[in-house]
């Protein structure tokens, strides 16, 4: 346990100054570039298989700079831990799930509704709800909700996945509040890919043959997983569920100008006023959560 508490000493030192709302901005912009990286192995492993090296690896790399420690729970915290584990898990395959029968703006969507019905039930005061609807508005802006047609297994598997990114929301908020350090992540992770296990043992096992895709497969991992779930982890120590729930308003954000950016893809004045809005009541969140 000493490599834990040492971690956690140097994460919270203030001399880095680094405030809990930017370590979730920060996740975000990895979370992007990860993403980036995955679409070179969902060709050979599929979604699935890319969810399931996301979380077991990601649990190695947290098992090993945190060091958990399996005994000492009771079992409510137990019952927690695997909740927790459960929601990372269905949140991911949820989110794969959907965006093979519905456009990935519009998957966001929807599943955004999730984190926005949290920062609905957290609000403190009047002034909250404006940049709920705020970051509401935007990320309708950002998705190209018109003339398609949604089938209903689509629009169902993105409600499962907005209800999922919802939950794991409040788990993060709970249980990284209620727990010292950081080893109940790296044991809800491992709960994550055991139960993602099934769903992607299939694919996945193509990896072993490629050496590319090894190494390909621990970056999406350190990327996808390890660093952003452990960034979020750190910052909801201090964050209240609400923020989190509006500062992950900026993923769509990060995705529309990681596209501008470094794929050409142009922006129109729709998506534009969308970015604004959105980056509004992120940086308004932001500053309340001082």
């Amino acid at each position: 346990m000493s490599s834990e508490t040492s971690t956690s000493r140097v994460a919270g030192n203030s001399a880095f100054h680094i405030p809990a709302w930017l370590l979730v901005v920060i996740a975000i912009i990895v979370v992007q570039v990860g993403a980036a990286a995955a679409k070179g192995l969902f060709e050979s492993i599929g979604p699935t298989g890319v969810v399931f090296l996301r979380t077991l690896i990601g649990a190695l790399l947290l098992s090993l700079v945190f060091r958990p420690a399996l005994t000492g729970y009771t079992r409510r915290e137990w019952a927690w831990l695997i909740g927790y584990g459960a929601a990372i898990a269905f949140n991911m395959l949820t989110f794969y799930w959907a965006i093979v029968y519905v456009p990935l703006g519009i998957t966001v969507a929807i599943a955004f509704a999730g984190p926005l019905v949290v920062a609905v039930l957290g609000s403190r005061k009047l002034i909250d709800l404006l940049w709920v609807i705020l970051a509401g508005g935007g990320i309708i802006l950002l998705s190209p909700i018109s003339n398609v047609t949604i089938p209903p297994i689509g629009m169902a598997l993105a409600i499962w996945c907005a209800i999922m990114w919802g939950v794991y929301i409040v788990f993060t908020g709970r249980i990284s509040k209620s727990f010292k350090g950081s080893s109940p992540l790296a044991i809800s992770m491992g709960v994550a890919a055991l139960i993602t296990l099934p769903f992607g043992i299939s694919g996945a096992v193509n990896v072993v043959s490629d050496w590319r895709l090894i190494g390909l497969a621990l970056v999406v991992a350190l990327l996808s997983s390890a660093i952003p779930f452990a960034l979020e982890f750190r910052a909801m120590k201090v964050l209240h569920t609400r923020t989190l729930g509006l500062l992950v308003a900026l993923e769509p954000v990060a995705a529309a100008l990681t596209g501008l950016l470094l794929l050409g893809e142009a922006i129109g004045l729709k998506e534009a006023i969308g970015i604004g809005l959105v980056t509004i009541a992120a940086i308004a969140t932001a500053r309340e959560s001082h």
